[in-house]
């Protein structure tokens, strides 16, 4: 599939602004079944800097620096990206948790840091009693890491009810697994946590979603918006996505925006301004079938 993709956020200030510093994850990431066909960002004020650069993680991220005057922001990034499905993978296949959980515990056998650092808390990750009490049911000794992911994917998706009403950014693990909602990002973190305190590695995924599903087909929860689903690893087969969102493999219809141990690590825009008072901020997202956009 190739997508043409149009994310445009506008921040709209009660007081002018005289400076702003921003960073964007907003470059759509290449890896082995996504390639970037072209990609533009336009800022309005113009930046008077801009550094494009990969980030910690391996995303493409850009800095910038606005020295105007102004009461409104607008950043539209586009792009057209082609997508392939990954291979069938059979989940009984994979290895158990608890081998591999073992392995992965202090002095044993080392692993690469691209592993490893999806292992540990993050600042949105707390591994509370909670959620290990959460997570228990779908880890039965010696079941595939895979199946126990699918597992939880489908718990989260059918015990959660999406609400973009009930969480904000700010709103933790604990509180998601008490109400039983919240949007696309919690249910990212409740897989990931879930997956961390078994003490096996998780990442969260940011990203979009075809805004245009086929004939006779639902379209899925987090299209039109910024979405998010998880990758989990497991030795020799590698990271394998899922979207605790819609319960579904991601396939060909998903857009991987950047990797990160969670939300904070990867949030399209962050930044820190001088005034400015209250703001106010417009979100539109689109992606359709390149064919389609063309007419």
């Amino acid at each position: 599939m190739i997508f043409e993709v149009s994310h445009k956020t506008v921040y709209h200030y009660t007081a002018p602004v005289a400076q702003a510093h921003h960073l964007l994850h907003l470059a759509p990431r290449p890896h082995e079944r996504q390639r970037i066909i072209r990609h533009s960002l336009l800022v309005e004020p113009a930046p008077a800097a801009r550094n494009d650069f990969l980030d910690y993680f391996g995303n493409p991220a850009a800095s910038i620096a606005i020295e105007n005057h102004h009461s409104e922001l607008l950043i539209h990034s586009r792009g057209v990206i082609e997508v392939t499905p990954p291979p069938p993978i059979d989940f009984a296949a994979s290895r158990p948790w608890n081998e591999v959980a073992a392995e992965l515990a202090p002095a044993k056998k080392p692993y690469d840091i691209d592993v490893v650092q999806y292992l540990m808390p993050s600042p949105q990750i707390a591994l509370t009693q909670g959620l290990i009490d959460f997570a228990r049911p779908s880890f039965a000794p010696g079941r595939p890491i895979l199946e126990c992911a699918a597992d939880l994917t489908k718990r989260i998706h059918e015990e959660f009810t999406y609400d973009n009403a009930a969480t904000d950014v700010a709103t933790t693990i604990e509180e998601v697994l008490e109400i039983r909602g919240g949007v696309c990002q919690d249910f990212a973190h409740v897989l990931i946590g879930a997956m961390r305190a078994f003490c096996l590695p998780a990442r969260y995924v940011s990203g979009y979603l075809l805004t245009r599903p086929p004939e006779g087909k639902e379209k899925l929860v987090g299209a039109d918006a910024s979405h998010a689903w998880v990758s989990v690893w497991a030795p020799g087969i590698g990271w394998v996505d899922f979207d605790p969102t819609n319960d579904v493999i991601p396939q060909d219809k998903h857009v991987t925006i950047a990797y990160g141990r969670d939300f904070q690590d990867v949030s399209p825009v962050t930044g820190v301004l001088l005034g400015g008072g209250t703001h106010q901020i417009e979100v539109a997202v689109d992606v359709v079938p390149a064919l389609a956009a063309n007419g």
